[in-house]
């Protein structure tokens, strides 16, 4: 039977079919419709992210658009993944008024912002660079990566920002939690505390600043405060409320220390 004559069939048969079946046949086509289009999506994701893995056209323009700040005037820069790229966006406010400038990027891992560091700090030439990241190595974002690896990721940004006379705060990594939707399956507790212990040692050995967004964050059974978050990961406005006056005393603890 050739192939147009199979369609004319086939075509005859549906029409006769019973509603009951063509209705099942047109929620199918339905379905596959739907995930086409969701599997077509995410292809696009992943070529746009193999253009530019570490994304470094996020900020280009804005980064070109920059401007050496004025004499008394100190800028800092936050380096970070979707808990500082929401900070202001969708979520809180960011420091209004303040010359502090957002250089979050939702998913992110320490190796993607490593690669982006230069443009992104180093040429912007703040006196502070607060570095947030980590969680999203834990998850696996980018593939897997120990501990260790996501350590010397940090050090590396932290020895190429004092190579530049920028003053480090390296923040640890906020707890998550499940009240809200399940998070502890990605990101387990424990390793996040690990990662933690390494960023408090490293900060006071290195001289740099700590800011410890976690402890002022965690419930008593080891979990992110359900009243600050809105996912179990990511600070609400209230959340943010909290990080605010904690990255305000830290940088400018930075700022009047002396670094090794």
């Amino acid at each position: 039977m050739k192939f147009s004559a199979f369609l004319t069939v086939t075509s005859i048969l549906f029409c006769s079919a019973p509603a009951w079946a063509q209705s099942t046949a047109q929620t199918n086509e339905t379905s596959c419709e739907s995930q086409k289009s969701k599997l077509q999506d995410e292809v696009n994701r992943y070529q746009k992210q193999l253009r530019d893995w570490p994304n470094l056209g996020r900020y280009r323009d804005e980064d070109a658009r920059m401007t050496p700040t004025k004499a008394g005037v100190d800028r800092v820069v936050f380096m970070g993944d979707s808990i500082t790229d929401f900070w202001g966006r969708q979520r809180g406010t960011f420091f209004p008024g303040k010359p502090y400038v957002n250089r979050g990027i939702s998913g992110q891992t320490t190796p993607q912002m490593l690669i982006r560091f230069r443009p992104d700090v180093i040429n912007l030439q703040p006196k502070v660079v607060v570095i947030l990241a980590g969680t999203n190595d834990i998850a696996g974002n980018t593939g897997p990566e120990s501990l260790t690896d996501i350590e010397n990721n940090l050090a590396s940004m932290a020895e190429l920002a004092k190579a530049n006379k920028i003053r480090v705060v390296l923040a640890t990594v906020m707890p998550v939690c499940d009240y809200i939707k399940p998070q502890t399956g990605r990101r387990p507790p424990a390793q996040i505390q690990a990662l933690n212990t390494w960023i408090r040692q490293y900060a006071g050995q290195n001289g740099l600043t700590l800011l410890d967004y976690y402890s002022a964050m965690v419930d008593d059974h080891g979990m992110l405060k359900k009243d600050l978050t809105f996912d179990g990961l990511h600070p609400n406005a209230e959340g943010y409320a909290v990080m605010g006056p904690l990255a305000e005393k830290a940088i400018s603890d930075a700022e009047s220390r002396r670094q090794q």
